[in-house]
């Protein structure tokens, strides 16, 4: 491939990647990263910096942790802009993908960290907790168990992360059997998740109704560069398309795997995943080990850029 045509993608996690402390240096090196956790806080009217940076109970709770999450990113992103040139592409996990129509220019910071606080207290609310279950299905491919699940009530595909994990989700019993018949099929391991709900599942229909009735009141604006959308793995360049998809996307299966490789088929050799802990890294190495991986978790990996 030659140098010209190489590309560069800016990736972010989704929830589950949250920590306590994320984003605190970078908080305190960078006056940009400072100036949207201050704003995040106003805009929110909670102390973003208190619920990110010290120990505490809410930052687990689905209705706190993804605006949490989304504030530490897009500051660390921000910050990164001072010494890194923008990306050709931008893509996120699931809630990641809100950061990545913000840095794609077609969201603002206080719009998403307001509709992702929306989003998470929609997503928290839908389903009764202790109803619903994930869990991520380990060495088999996803036509595998597409099949093995595609007779079973209350049970789907939520994500396909890279080859041979897939998450599957639903009522937490349907869940529970279909860690045994997927086992049956050849699974290595059947992990339960530790998360609150049954997400992108259609139990979550009606959490993306109500996502969409918000996201009607955004003012988005044209994209600078393209994103990648979860529900499709395609490249989203007009931004009308965009409300419609993140509803979709809160029941609909993520297709990571397929995201990462439309971007490397259309050329991009360099991802920089952006946010706490390295999930997205792990993922790639197994999609393609021939592409470059950079992490970008704490203010010292800025540093050394």
């Amino acid at each position: 491939m030659s140098e010209a045509i190489k590309k560069t993608a800016w990736l972010f996690p989704g929830q589950g990647a949250q920590k306590c402390g994320m984003g605190k240096d970078f908080y305190e090196n960078s006056g940009i990263a400072k100036k949207i956790f201050d704003e995040a806080s106003q805009s929110l009217g909670m102390d973003m910096c208190r619920l990110c940076f010290e120990e505490n109970s809410l930052l687990d709770q689905t209705e706190y942790t993804q605006a949490a999450l989304v504030t530490a990113c897009l500051a660390m992103a921000e910050a990164l802009k001072e010494v890194l040139p923008a990306p050709d592409v931008t893509a996120g996990l699931s809630l990641g993908e809100y950061c990545a129509i913000a840095e794609s220019g077609g969201m603002s910071v206080e719009d998403a960290v307001r509709i992702t606080r929306k989003r998470g207290i929609f997503m928290q609310n839908a389903v009764p907790d202790g109803k619903g279950a994930m869990s991520a299905v380990l060495g088999l491919p996803g036509e595998t168990v597409e099949e093995a699940v595609a007779g079973m009530e209350d049970v789907y595909v939520a994500n396909y992360n890279c080859p041979g994990q897939v998450v599957v989700t639903g009522y937490k019993a349907a869940v529970e059997k279909a860690s045994e018949v997927l086992t049956k099929a050849g699974a290595k391991r059947v992990l339960p998740l530790k998360v609150s709900g049954p997400f992108h599942s259609p139990m979550m229909k009606e959490a993306g109704t109500r996502l969409g009735e918000v996201l009607q009141e955004a003012a988005l604006q044209e994209l600078n560069i393209p994103y990648v959308a979860n529900v499709t793995a395609e490249y989203v360049r007009d931004i009308r398309e965009t409300k419609r998809l993140l509803e979709e996307q809160v029941a609909s299966s993520v297709r990571w795997q397929q995201s990462v490789e439309r971007m490397i088929a259309d050329g991009v050799t360099t991802f920089v995943e952006i946010g706490p802990g390295k999930t997205l890294a792990g993922f790639l190495k197994k999609i393609d080990r021939n592409v470059k991986v950079i992490n970008i978790a704490a203010w010292e990996d800025q540093k050394k850029l």
